[in-house]
């Protein structure tokens, strides 16, 4: 009946979109998922829509609930392809020359099928995951990663892999975006932000941690009086453990109430689609193993990580996470303390830069954007020189590099 709703709602949507057939789309980003996994296409909006000012951007979105919140909230236009069939036309009507994927999903192999276009996966996120392991990685012509350490990283499980060519860094352009209109009146409070992520659908992924961490935490923050919080949950948070949901929703309550009582704390319940303001606008954030670690490292600022309580999760501690500051479960109802002694510790400043530097290069604003622009036009110079060549497929063309080691 869902399915049937949004098939409903998209046929006078599509009927009265005009999507240009013209050949007139050189860049597609691909995305198979529905609403539940929009905010990974939602931290792309804004390097896309400035991306499109040169080279002109189409989602091509594969359920009915994605493309609808897609057309709702995308800034460049939006094709409906439920099927192979329709896939197969809007390909035939553009001149896709570049494909990114924003995560792995399966049916990402239906859009790998065609040639003559590079498929690049730029991920939702640069984090010390699992996920950011992956040997699927090698599916893909090309990788756009965050710096140094990503390298690194996949270094030590992709075998056979040629980093120099590609593996492309680009650092984060979302940080360039990290900008908003604040819901809330800054005054002598400190801003604190806690963004946890979801409970995971297994123990070697369980980072969560508002069943864990989360209530004892925010319950602290919010006696102090001094401080402000910013709640962002996951918004997958609690599909798995109702537990994990049931605590989410007391922490939402908690907000609420101490709003009540105190109109003036403006605490702050943030289930909105944009992420960027948060991140700048908290003078503390308190996240768990996930990008938000690094979508936060990228802003220069002080941060504080929980650590997982099931002895299962998977904490990769050749990185960041070596040497971060750590929120056990048993200390959570210390936050206050903890938040005190971070905000004035200048060798943990110190520290953290060194790894802002690791993770994502040189950070000044404008420069990631321009890194992401520069690694485009390059493939797109590739491309050409491809194409160029005469009768034969850009499947079948040998890297010129080969063709010398075989003359030797």
């Amino acid at each position: 009946m869902a399915s049937r709703k949004v098939q409903h709602q998209l046929r006078g949507r599509l009927q009265a979109r005009e999507l240009r057939e013209d050949n007139h789309f050189k860049i597609a980003v691909y995305f198979a998922d529905g609403p539940v996994n929009m905010y990974q296409m939602r931290q792309w909006y804004q390097p896309l829509a400035t991306l499109a000012k040169t080279w002109p951007v189409l989602v091509l979105s594969r359920t009915g609930g994605g493309t609808l919140r897609l057309m709702n909230e995308s800034p460049v236009p939006v094709a409906y392809a439920r099927t192979v069939p329709q896939l197969e036309q809007i390909i035939a009507e553009q001149d896709i020359r570049i494909v990114f994927y924003v995560n792995q999903n399966p049916r990402n192999f239906q859009m790998m099928r065609y040639g003559r276009c590079w498929h690049v996966f730029i991920n939702h996120g640069e984090s010390d995951k699992m996920y950011m392991i992956t040997n699927q990685f090698k599916a893909y012509d090309y990788s756009f990663v965050a710096g140094d350490a990503a390298l690194a990283r996949l270094d030590r499980v992709l075998w056979d892999y040629d980093f120099d060519k590609r593996a492309i860094k680009i650092g984060r352009p979302q940080a360039d975006y990290f900008s908003g209109e604040l819901p809330y009146t800054p005054d002598e409070r400190q801003v604190v932000l806690y963004a946890p992520t979801w409970e995971g659908d297994r123990a070697a992924a369980a980072y969560g941690s508002v069943a864990t961490h989360g209530v004892a935490l925010v319950t602290a923050l919010l006696a102090s009086g001094t401080h402000r919080v910013i709640y962002r949950p996951h918004p997958r948070s609690g599909v798995v453990d109702h537990l994990y949901g049931a605590a989410n929703k007391n922490i939402i309550a908690a907000l609420a109430a101490a709003n009540a009582r105190d109109p003036r704390a403006q605490h702050v319940y943030d289930s909105g689609p944009d992420l960027g303001w948060q991140l700048a606008a908290a003078d503390v954030a308190i996240v768990d193993i996930s990008a938000m670690v690094y979508d936060r490292l990228a802003t220069g600022k002080p941060l504080i990580v929980t650590r997982p309580v099931n002895p299962a999760a998977i904490i990769d501690t050749s990185g960041y996470l070596s040497d971060c500051e750590w929120l056990p479960a048993e200390r959570a109802d210390g936050v206050v303390a903890a938040v005190e002694r971070l905000t004035h510790d200048d060798a943990a400043v110190e520290r953290l830069q060194g790894w802002v530097q690791r993770y994502f290069g040189d950070t000044t604003p404008g420069v990631a954007t321009q890194r992401l622009h520069v690694a485009v036009q390059h493939l797109m110079d590739e491309w050409d020189r491809f194409a160029a060549v005469p009768d034969v497929g850009i499947a079948h063309v040998r890297d010129p590099a080969m063709i010398a080691r075989d003359e030797l």
